[in-house]
């Protein structure tokens, strides 16, 4: 958790399954987090795209409206990455 929020801070994270697996596939992501409750067809994917572009893919115990919360944001948040 302490490098999502240093990631936070420096604006380095980018919101959303779309958006993060477009980064994966172009190797501009490390890490991705994914909250507890995000979409079994979704967290295959981040699984798969993690394993070929050699990322790593943190599964939170916070639900997505928690996610949102500790990034400060006034959405949910299934999927960030940085």
């Amino acid at each position: 958790m302490k490098e999502l929020r240093a990631a936070l801070k420096e604006g380095k994270v980018v919101f959303g399954t779309e958006l993060t697996l477009k980064h994966l596939k172009k190797s501009k992501v490390k890490n991705v987090y994914a909250s507890n409750n995000c979409p079994k067809n979704v967290l295959d994917d981040l699984r798969h795209y993690c394993k070929v572009f050699n990322a790593t893919l943190k599964e939170l115990k916070e639900t997505n409206e928690e996610l949102g919360v500790i990034c400060k944001k006034p959405f949910s948040i299934s999927v960030l990455s940085f």
